[in-house]
């Protein structure tokens, strides 16, 4: 029994500080000369002060901001501890309830806009934490934003344009723009 029970507690021991050690040590390393800024969270500081990251949603309520996709973390929106889906279906009281009420939130914000809104505005992201939106729903917003900054609308839509970001690889997933820096744009253009 002891000629098998060493070589295995032996291999144990070694694949342990391999796997769980030496390898997550070499590709932290690897990971932090060669994307800096991604290692370390792709955080964002303004006067000293982690204001959020590019990489987690976060929520904007004031009119005055471009809205981000709805979260449906718990116990609160945007946790990125309990990163997840609702789970709801499309035949689900509850979720119609939720999109409504967001329509309802998104028109009283600027009740004269009458165009289509966006899904990405009302329904949430399988992870509950994406921080960006589509094109259309950062226009669909551009309208309020512009009239609460007192800011011409052209000003508005072209730093839409000057952050968006295409495709993945030209093929992958949608146009897109990060709200959270759009919106710090926002500010420093105000």
């Amino acid at each position: 029994m002891a000629t098998l029970l060493r070589p295995a507690l032996t291999l144990l021991i070694a694949f342990s500080l391999v796997t769980g050690l030496a390898y997550p040590l070499l590709t932290t390393g690897i990971a932090s000369l060669v994307f800096p800024q991604q290692a370390a969270g792709s955080l964002i500081e303004r006067d000293g002060k982690t204001v959020g990251s590019l990489l987690i949603g976060q929520g904007f309520s004031n009119p005055k901001y471009f809205w981000s996709r709805p979260s449906a973390t718990s116990p609160m929106p945007y946790n990125p501890l309990a990163s997840g889906g609702s789970n709801q279906g499309p035949l689900n009281p509850a979720l119609m309830d939720a999109v409504k009420g967001r329509i309802e939130a998104l028109r009283a914000a600027d009740p004269g806009n009458t165009a289509t809104v966006p899904a990405d505005l009302v329904y949430s992201s399988a992870s509950g934490l994406d921080p960006h939106i589509s094109i259309a729903a950062a226009l669909y917003q551009a309208g309020r934003i512009s009239r609460v900054r007192n800011l011409p609308i052209e000003k508005v839509q072209q730093l839409i344009s000057e952050y968006s970001e295409g495709t993945i690889l030209g093929v992958l997933g949608e146009p897109r723009v990060n709200v959270l820096a759009l919106n710090l744009a926002l500010d420093a253009a105000h």
